[in-house]
Parts: C-alpha cells; sequence; structure tokens
C-alpha cells in the first residue's frame, strides 16, 4: 500500500503546479538571478588584452582551459567579472567545517542553534573575501607574466584584484539568496547553469574534431553511448538507498491501544551528493589557473607541482580520487547525516532498531552502517569524477564529456526536481487543511440550533 505522500506524488500535474502561487514565485526569482550570473559573465575585467586573450585561450581551451572555464560557465576563458567563479567561497566552506570538527569553540558554536550558524556563515564569508584576495592577486600578476595585460603595473593588479574579488562576493551573495528565496541549492545551481552554458560550444568542438579526422568515428560513438550510461548509472546511484528497519512501540491514548508501527529510515549510498566532487576540484583549479595564464613563466616550485600534479598526471589521479573519498565521508559525518543527531531523534520519538538498544548503541550502528555504505558510494563518485581525466588524456575527449560534469548535472537537476515536488506536496496539504476548515465551517452555520423541549 502506498503511503498519502506518495499517492499525492503520484497525482501532480500541471494543474496543481498552476495553482502554486508560491512555488511559481520562487521558480521565475531563481531564473532572474541566474540571468543576472549569465550576463556578468560577459563582463569583461578592466585593462586585459582581449585579442591576445582570445588567441590564448584558442590554444588552451583544448586541454586544461576546457577545465577551468567549466566551474565559471566560461567567465575565466573571457576573464569576465566572476572569474574565479564561486570557488572561494567552496574552499572556505571546506575549511571553516574542518576547523568546526577540529576546534571545541566552534563546535560548540555550531550546537547554538540558528545564532551559531549565522556566525559561522559569517566567518565562511571572511575566509571568502580571504581566498579570493589570494586567488586574484595570483591571477593578476600571472595575466602580467603571460603578456595578457595592456599596461601592467600596480593600477592593473589593484583593479582586477578589486574586480573579481567584488565578482566573486556577489556570487556568493546571488547563490544564498536562490537558496533561501529561490528553489534549490543556489551555489550548485551556479555551477550548474555554468556547466550547461559551455556544453554546446563543447559539443560543437568535439564533433569538429570528428570532422577533421582527429578523432575516430567509433570513438565519437563510443562517447556518446558511454554518457548515457554514465547518467543512467549515476541517476541509479543517487536514487540506491539502504533501508534501516525502525520499530515504535504500543501506545496508549485514553481507553485505546495502538498497535506498534514499522517503518523504514533511509540512507543513501551516496549521502553527500555532488559536494565532494566539487570540494576536490576546487582544491585542484588553483595551481592550473595560475600556470594556464603565466604560460612559460611559471617558477621552479610551480613546475615541480605541474610536472607531477598536472591533469592526467598518476599523483593527481592518486590525489583526485583521494579528496573525493575523504570528503565523503567527512561531509557525511559532519553534514549531511550526523548519526549521533539520528540517534537521539529516535529516541526521543521512542523508536529503535529491533535487537540495537537505543541512544549509545545505536549511534554505533547507525555509524556502521554508513561507513560500509559509503564505501560503494566513495568508490562510485571517484570513479565517475576520474572517467573524464582518462579520457582527456588518451583521446582529447572534451571534459564536458566526462563524469565530474555530468554528475554535478543530475545531482542539481534531482535535488531541483525533489524540492519542487516537495513545495508541491506543501500547497497540495495546505489546501486539503483549508477545504477541511471550509467544511467545517459551512456544518456548523447550517446546523439548525435544537429547540429545547416545550413545557406542558
Amino acid at each position: 500500500m502506498a503511503s498519502a505522500a506518495e499517492q499525492m506524488a503520484a497525482n501532480l500535474s500541471w494543474s496543481a503546479f498552476g495553482k502554486a502561487t508560491e512555488l511559481r514565485q520562487r521558480i521565475w526569482f531563481t531564473l532572474g538571478l541566474l540571468i543576472i550570473y549569465r550576463l556578468g559573465t560577459y563582463i569583461p575585467v578592466p585593462g586585459i588584452d582581449g585579442a591576445a586573450l582570445r588567441n590564448f585561450m584558442d590554444q588552451a581551451q583544448s586541454g586544461i582551459g576546457g577545465i577551468l572555464s567549466m566551474f565559471t560557465g566560461g567567465a575565466l576563458g573571457r576573464m569576465g567579472v566572476f572569474a574565479l567563479g564561486i570557488m572561494p567561497y567552496i574552499s572556505a566552506s571546506i575549511i571553516v567545517q574542518l576547523l568546526t570538527a577540529m576546534v571545541p569553540s566552534l563546535e560548540q558554536l555550531k550546537k547554538e542553534g540558528e545564532q551559531g550558524r549565522k556566525k559561522i556563515n559569517q566567518y565562511t564569508r571572511y575566509g571568502t573575501v580571504a581566498l579570493a584576495l589570494f586567488q586574484a592577486y595570483g591571477l593578476a600578476r600571472s595575466l602580467e607574466a603571460g603578456g595578457l595585460a595592456h599596461d601592467p603595473g600596480l593600477f592593473f593588479q589593484a583593479s582586477v584584484v578589486i574586480t573579481l574579488v567584488g565578482g566573486t562576493m556577489f556570487l556568493m551573495w546571488l547563490g544564498e539568496q536562490i537558496t533561501a528565496r529561490g528553489i534549490g541549492n543556489g551555489i550548485s545551481l551556479i555551477i550548474f547553469v555554468g556547466i550547461l552554458a559551455e556544453v554546446p560550444a563543447a559539443l560543437a568542438g568535439f564533433f569538429a574534431q570528428g570532422r577533421s579526422g582527429a578523432i575516430s568515428t567509433p570513438v565519437i560513438l563510443g562517447v556518446i553511448v558511454m554518457v548515457v550510461a554514465v547518467i543512467a548509472f549515476v541517476v541509479f546511484m543517487e536514487r540506491a538507498l539502504r533501508k534501516i528497519r525502525i520499530q515504535y512501540p504500543r501506545r496508549q491514548v485514553g481507553m485505546k491501544v495502538y498497535d506498534g508501527q514499522s517503518s523504514h529510515l533511509p540512507i543513501k549510498v551516496n549521502p553527500a551528493g555532488v559536494i565532494p566532487a566539487i570540494f576536490a576540484s576546487s582544491l585542484l583549479l588553483l595551481p592550473v589557473t595560475i600556470s594556464t595564464f603565466s604560460g612559460n613563466q611559471t617558477g621552479p616550485v610551480m613546475s615541480t607541482i605541474l610536472a607531477y600534479f598536472g591533469p592526467g598526471q598518476p599523483l593527481y589521479l592518486l590525489f583526485f580520487a583521494g579528496m573525493i573519498v575523504f570528503f565523503a565521508y567527512f561531509y557525511t559525518q559532519n553534514v549531511s547525516f550526523k548519526s549521533d543527531d539520528v540517534a537521539e531523534n529516535l529516541k526521543n520519538q521512542g523508536g529503535f532498531i529491533p535487537g540495537i538498544r537505543p541512544g549509545k548503541r545505536t549511534e554505533e550502528y547507525l555509524d556502521y552502517v554508513v561507513n560500509r555504505v559509503l564505501v560503494i558510494g566513495s568508490a562510485y563518485l571517484a570513479a565517475v569524477c576520474l572517467l573524464p581525466e582518462i579520457l582527456r588524456s588518451q583521446w582529447s575527449v572534451p571534459f564536458y564529456f566526462g563524469g565530474t560534469s555530468v554528475l554535478i548535472v543530475v545531482s542539481v537537476t534531482m535535488d531541483t526536481i525533489n524540492q519542487v515536488q516537495s513545495h508541491l506536496l506543501a500547497h497540495q496539504y495546505e489546501g486539503l487543511i483549508e477545504k477541511s476548515q471550509l467544511r467545517g465551517k459551512r456544518k456548523e452555520g447550517g446546523a439548525k440550533p435544537r429547540r429545547a423541549p416545550s413545557r406542558r
């Protein structure tokens, strides 16, 4: 038997969507902010030699330039005001979350509820400014070293730093507004839109390579089949669940005794979603960015780092996979599925896992299950994210056909659709409650008052 929520979800239609006024407003608000983001990617940073930049990016696009453009929606290739993208904010979030897990004062601040969360968000914003300043200055010096600046000097460096840091902070604000007043996760949607905007150009370049003979026809057909297979595999893994049975004891309400009920606690095979892939990619972008725009002017330290940790190198692949596995466990245990909170909630509600005592034993059992489920989830994430690196190094396939971009697009799409369905379900519940209240008022108003018995 399907539950009431499942039956209502099956009955969702366009008519129900048309009646959900608040949901339509949230969607239009989200689309409006995303359009503003796309327009900002075309506003150039002052002092850049446009012709030299276009020539340089045409040469770099087939290589690591595609990696740099993916997370910025092409803004880095055009050197727009959003050239740094949202990566400084993501990197700051990583650092703050790591410190929260290690520093007792920050951990205590996290437990203080809404006020503590606002304070931690403020620290994240400060960290975003610091990282953006560092990355913008490094990019400005790299542009000068690569001969892409009209008038190199202190004024050029200051203008680039101010413009790029301001663009990153504005993007951070857009993401927070989308999350609070729109639909979906704002940061993920910004990256999602940036990837989709670059897909047509990547497709055109890919098929152009096929027409010129650089890529053979069997390879093109194989890539198309692989993309379909990867999408199906990602959807399957993102919907895969490990269900733990939860039992609720009998309860007595007045003179009635209700039998104990049983339900399931769903644990996703990949509870962290696309976050580990984004975190790991953000850590690898900075040295690649500096080396790309500085050309042959890299120092001995950067040259050594790129020699061993450049895209496609064995140490790069090993480090990328290790970071994905680490962030999959870290983000799950500290953010997406905290076993101590789940065990405490089950204990407060009177639920328990059959054969497991409530409290500490339940928490240990949940940790046991989640850690073993994450072996499959983290391996799946690493395999999907390493696929584009191998394809690009072996067959020069554009990065957008790889697993990381497909993973982000599919995961963000599924998450956004789930939020839309949740809003529609909430709207239907509100409509049912209003109808029941109106019927109750009609019955109360339409009932004839009883007459008192007449005395004889």
